[in-house]
């Protein structure tokens, strides 16, 4: 996924802490775990395994974590901060019985392969939606940040609102949940 020097945690106190960062799960990664849930659909356990390999961090700089949907689907993801030589591409590949699609590039901004058994108009969408980047942001923050603002001035309506950031904490948090305790940690989580 990415590579994070040592130098990248040295140059702030607060980088690689429980208290004020999170590791490659919880910081680089949250955006790919909330894909999980928004893509796929509701998880319905998770089952995660956390390393710290070659940072001097609290978190984890490294991370895979097997997951299991509601619809009975079985993934995986995996997460690390020492890629070398430089950061490479994320993507996220779903293999279905009826199609296949995998979405990858520097920022999950090209979708590499589409292919379904039964051909949809939608297809001829497809190549449209790629879009190049310089950076691992893309071009999303601005358009969030404008939709927030103008939310608070009474101007629009929140595109995304806290029950949906939740979600994505939830997962995550489950996750840290199964690799402290070792365990698979069924969703929703009991409080």
């Amino acid at each position: 996924m990415a590579k994070y020097p040592q130098a990248y945690y040295d140059s702030a106190k607060w980088r690689g802490t429980w208290e004020f960062d999170g590791g490659a799960l919880m910081n680089q990664a949250s955006h790919y775990v909330d894909l999980l849930d928004w893509l796929i659909g509701p998880v319905e356990s998770v089952q995660t395994m956390t390393g710290t390999l070659a940072r001097n961090i609290e978190v984890e700089d490294t991370a895979v974590m097997n997951v299991r949907w509601r619809s009975g689907a079985v993934g995986s993801m995996s997460v690390t901060m020492l890629t070398y030589p430089k950061n490479l591409e994320g993507s996220i590949t779903i293999i279905g019985e009826k199609g296949t699609v995998r979405v990858g590039g520097v920022a999950v901004n090209e979708i590499q392969h589409w292919e379904f058994a039964e051909p949809d108009e939608d297809d001829k969408k497809i190549h449209d939606a790629n879009y190049e980047t310089t950076s691992v942001y893309g071009f999303g923050h601005p358009l969030y940040y404008e939709n927030v603002i103008k939310t608070l001035q009474g101007e629009a309506e929140a595109e995304t609102d806290g029950r949906e950031g939740l979600r994505s904490l939830e997962l995550l948090i489950a996750a840290y949940l199964s690799a402290r305790d070792g365990r698979t940690v069924p969703l929703p989580l009991e409080y």
